[in-house]
């Protein structure tokens, strides 16, 4: 580093590389000085908007002394070979998810960061969304109460996903599980601990040439949370949609698009429990649907009393800017990992164990889809 400033080489640039570096380059103390991959015009333009005079090998950009940090955002199967050529050159590093594309890999990356004392990470930027805390907190303080029941279903694009793309190619992709479940993998694991994959299925489309489109599995997390996540690449973009849900003893969120930002929930609740809602979803719209009282208060579920004021519908809303969103949490995910390089007693939401332990989730999901 010099003079605390942490300098940038970014390996692969294409459309979402260049979308990422623009937010790479916004966090103070970060600045952007080489670039290796293709020569790909997405690429060549990449350069010119960073002022990046040469598009160069990656042996020679990793080799380079005055870069400290390399950003990996290349298909899945470049991410170890390529970060390891990055850490054995003295780099921190951060790829694209997944982390890599067997656990084998992943360890390798792990022991040989913390051996050399860098940094390696897959950039799984859900953990910085607002919303996602303001989930976790509605589930750790049982404001709705217990958690019982969760999905995800990604009704996804693929219509820049050409035949021969690689992502139809599991040997570079590694599978949908792996190239794109990880993140739902890591923020299921957030917000209700290791969980364990206990089925799985996946469908190849019909008529094609082993394009495998549509995955889904059922990973039960404690004892009684069953959550079943499915992804689909099968709509036109226009169509493309996500919704994720998690049903509680007194309700349901849903939240809407595959980065969150928009919630909806419907419950039960009392004076008191309405109170840490609204107070939790600061800027929140409260519709009240019926009001209770007297012997009306009380109701049962799961054998349990509960004594209720109102039935409402709640929705909080961020922006309806899904891009926006998504850049602010690239640049929360950058800066906590510059605050890291610099003081390595700064606690970090996203480390190392977050790429390992959604990738095994990915694979084992992969794996009983095909047994």
């Amino acid at each position: 580093m010099s003079d605390g400033e942490i300098r940038v080489g970014v390996i692969g640039c294409g459309g979402f590389g260049l979308f990422a570096l623009q937010h790479f380059a916004q966090v103070p103390g970060v600045r952007l000085v080489g670039m290796a991959g293709t020569h790909r015009p997405a690429a060549a333009a990449a350069a010119k908007r960073f002022g990046i005079p040469d598009i160069e090998d990656v042996e020679k950009l990793v080799a380079r002394d005055d870069i400290d940090l390399v950003y990996i955002a290349t298909p899945p199967f470049l991410h170890y070979p390529q970060a390891i050529q990055a850490l054995r050159a003295g780099k921190h590093v951060i790829c694209e998810k997944p982390f890599a594309l067997t656990l084998e890999q992943a360890d390798e990356m792990i022991k040989l960061a913390r051996k050399n004392n860098r940094l390696v990470i897959a950039n799984l930027m859900q953990r910085y969304n607002p919303i996602y805390d303001k989930v976790k907190t509605l589930i750790d303080e049982k404001i709705l109460g217990e958690v019982l029941h969760g999905y995800f279903e990604n009704y996804a694009c693929d219509e820049q996903l050409h035949p021969d793309h690689w992502f139809w190619d599991k040997s570079k992709s590694g599978g949908i599980f792996i190239e794109h479940g990880v993140h739902f993998f890591d923020m299921f694991e957030g917000w209700l601990g290791e969980g364990k994959v206990v089925a799985a299925q996946a469908n190849i489309r019909p008529g094609s040439d082993n394009i495998e489109e549509q995955v889904q599995c059922t990973v039960r997390y404690g004892d009684v949370v069953h959550v079943n996540i499915y992804h689909g690449f099968t709509q036109a973009g226009r169509m493309d949609r996500q919704e994720l849900r998690l049903l509680f003893e007194r309700g349901d969120i849903t939240l809407y698009e595959w980065i969150p930002v928009q919630v909806k929930i419907r419950a039960i609740a009392d004076e008191e429990q309405t109170r840490k809602l609204c107070e939790l979803f600061e800027g929140y719209r409260l519709d009240v649907t019926e009001i209770y009282s007297g012997d009306s208060r009380k109701c049962q579920a799961r054998h349990k009393q509960l004594d209720v004021y109102h039935k409402f519908e709640f929705e909080y809303g961020l922006s309806d800017k899904k891009w926006h969103r998504y850049g602010e949490l690239i640049r929360s995910m950058v800066a906590d990992q510059i605050a890291y390089i610099r003081d390595s007693s700064h606690n970090r939401k996203i480390t190392d164990e977050n790429g390992r332990n959604s990738l095994a989730m990915a694979i084992e999901a992969d794996r009983l889809a095909h047994i």
